[in-house]
């Protein structure tokens, strides 16, 4: 069972709701919510019955980064103490963060709204999907505070989302993509107004969750391992990947469906 201290955490059929509620403070991160969001995302893959998870925040605004007086304030007294195995420990469990995210067999759908800065902007990026509002505001904003833009993944994902020239312009200048250009960029799947956005993205992830749970797990694997591979070599894999696809009991079952003219149930065996 999951009971997070740092987030909330809702479940509703198939779907888990995680939502980041500091809403006073434009919902930062901590070191405490950076390790329980990294635990909670390593147990779902173990968690059969939730199918897509929604990463969200509260108030208004998805996450304004890492707290100022939390994070950023320990960070810099560690630098001024010359820590430097402090400081690596912290960018190596932040980066944990995005591995345990592209390693969790669910979907994740982020549903963007207002601030999306710095690590959150990191969060939206590790997610599978993203839904945005036009008044959103997405922000890698490392450069602005003295910090490269490799951070947490964000040169190897985001040039693949967005685009080599896209991504270095947001990484090297840390400037502001409203809903719009993160739209027209490719960041977000669709633009939806704010009083949509949790109607919209819970249709999503329903829809999702009704699909075949083990397709969707070998897919997510695959869009991630096959980054760095060469044509031939992928579609090797993904013969593999589609054979033992084949075994499960969905793709009978979506079979016997079509042939008896009925919608098909997914059971996620």
């Amino acid at each position: 069972m999951i009971r997070p201290q740092h987030f909330d955490w809702h479940v509703e059929g198939r779907v888990a709701t995680i939502t980041l509620n500091r809403p006073e403070r434009k919902n930062p991160l901590t070191f405490e919510s950076y390790a329980e969001l990294t635990a909670t995302f390593r147990k779902l893959a173990a968690v059969t019955d939730i199918r897509t998870v929604v990463l969200t925040g509260a108030g208004g605004n998805f996450c304004s980064g890492g707290d100022v007086h939390e994070i950023i304030g320990p960070l810099v007294a560690m630098r001024d103490e010359r820590n430097r195995d402090g400081l690596l420990r912290f960018t190596r469990m932040t980066g944990d963060l995005v591995i345990a995210m592209r390693a969790c067999p669910q979907p994740i759908i982020a549903a963007v709204d207002g601030v999306c800065a710095g690590a959150g902007a990191i969060l939206a990026m590790a997610s599978d999907l993203r839904l945005g509002t036009a008044r959103s505001k997405v922000a890698f904003l490392f450069v602005r505070v003295g910090l490269s833009g490799a951070d947490m993944g964000a040169c190897a994902i985001l040039p693949r989302i967005i685009g080599q020239g896209r991504a270095s312009e947001l990484l090297y200048t840390g400037r502001v993509m409203d809903g719009a250009e993160a739209e027209r960029w490719g960041f977000y799947n669709r633009l939806v107004s704010e009083d949509a956005l949790s109607h919209e993205t819970a249709l999503l992830a329903r829809s999702l969750a009704e699909g075949p749970a083990v397709a969707h797990a070998m897919t997510k694997k695959s869009l991630h391992l096959e980054w760095d591979m060469g044509v031939d070599e992928a579609i090797a894999i993904e013969a593999e990947t589609q054979a033992e696809c084949m075994q499960t009991e969905d793709f009978a079952r979506a079979y016997r469906a079509f042939v008896a003219k009925e919608s098909v149930v997914f059971e996620g065996d």
